[in-house]
C-alpha cells in the first residue's frame, strides 16, 4: 500500500513543500511513483519520515539527520535508543524550567519583586511563602491577606533571606524540642508556638490567638501544609497544632 504526498503530509503534520524538499535533497526519496509520475510513499518511507521528524523536533539540522539515518552501522533499535535518551534529557530540562517558572509565578503572586538570580539565591527549591494560591483562595478577601500582600511587595532580597533564616532556626529548635520529648502543652513548646505567631505578625499580618488556632488546625488538615512542617521533623505539624492551642489558652485566646 502506498500514499500520495498529500496524504503523507496530512499524516505527519508537515507541508507538501517540506516533503518535496526532503526528496530534492535525498533525505526522504519516495519509493514509488504513480503512472503520472507523482510521488508515492510506502510503509518504509513513513518509518523514515517518523525518524526524521523525531530528530528535527530535537533540533538536529537536516545534514546531521541524514548522516544518522544513513549510517550503515545503525539499526532501528539504535535510533530508538538514541531518541529515547535525547527525549529523556529534554524532558528533564523542561521539567527544571517548568519548576523555575512555577516558583516565579508563586513569587509574583506574593508580590515579590526580585531578579531571577535573587529569587534562586533566596528561595532555592522552596516556595517564598508556602502555597500562595491556597492562601489566596482561603483569605483573599480579608484584610489580613491584603496586609500580607502589601508587606511582601516591599521586602527586599535581604528581608526574604532574613525571614528564611528565622524559619530555619525555628525549625531546628522545634526539632530539638521534640527530640528532647517536650510535651506540646509544656512551657517550651508554648513559647515556640508564641514565637511562631509573632513571626507571622512581624512579617505578614497581625495574627491573633484565634487566627493562630485556625492556622494550627490547617497545618494538620491540609496535606500540603502538613508536609511542609513534617519535613522539619515527622509529627511536627500535630505537635505544633497542640502547642498553638495550649499557647492560645494560656493567653486567654
Amino acid at each position: 500500500m502506498s500514499h500520495s504526498v498529500g496524504q503523507v503530509a496530512g499524516f505527519a503534520g508537515v507541508t507538501v513543500r517540506t516533503l518535496h524538499h526532503y526528496d530534492e535533497i535525498g533525505l526522504l526519496v519516495p519509493s514509488g511513483r504513480s503512472h503520472a509520475g507523482h510521488r508515492r510513499y510506502g510503509d518504509s518511507d513513513l518509518d523514515r519520515l517518523q525518524q526524521i521528524l523525531f530528530y528535527r523536533e530535537l533540533g538536529f539540522p537536516l545534514d546531521e539527520v541524514a548522516a544518522l539515518l544513513d549510517d550503515p552501522e545503525a539499526d532501528p533499535r539504535a535510533h530508538l535508543r538514541r531518541q529515547h535518551d535525547l527525549l529523556t534529557a529534554r524532558i528533564e530540562k523542561l521539567q527544571r524550567m517548568a519548576a523555575a517558572v512555577e516558583h516565579a509565578m508563586e513569587a509574583r503572586t506574593m508580590g515579590i519583586d526580585l531578579t531571577p538570580e535573587e529569587k534562586f539565591e533566596v528561595f532555592g527549591d522552596k516556595d517564598p511563602e508556602a502555597h500562595a494560591e491556597e492562601a489566596e483562595r482561603r483569605w483573599g478577601g480579608t484584610e489580613a491577606y491584603a496586609e500580607s500582600q502589601r508587606r511582601a511587595a516591599r521586602y527586599t532580597k535581604d528581608d526574604w533571606k532574613r525571614m528564611q533564616a528565622e524559619v530555619a532556626s525555628w525549625g531546628e529548635r522545634y526539632d530539638a524540642l521534640m527530640e528532647a520529648g517536650e510535651p506540646a502543652t509544656g512551657e517550651r513548646a508554648m513559647d515556640m508556638a508564641e514565637e511562631h505567631r509573632l513571626h507571622i505578625t512581624r512579617w505578614f499580618y497581625g495574627c491573633s490567638y484565634e487566627t493562630h488556632r485556625g492556622l494550627g488546625e490547617m497545618y494538620v488538615a491540609d496535606e500540603r501544609f502538613k508536609e511542609f512542617y513534617d519535613s522539619m521533623r515527622p509529627g511536627l505539624a500535630e505537635h505544633l497544632r497542640e502547642a498553638i492551642a495550649a499557647n492560645a489558652t494560656r493567653h486567654g485566646g
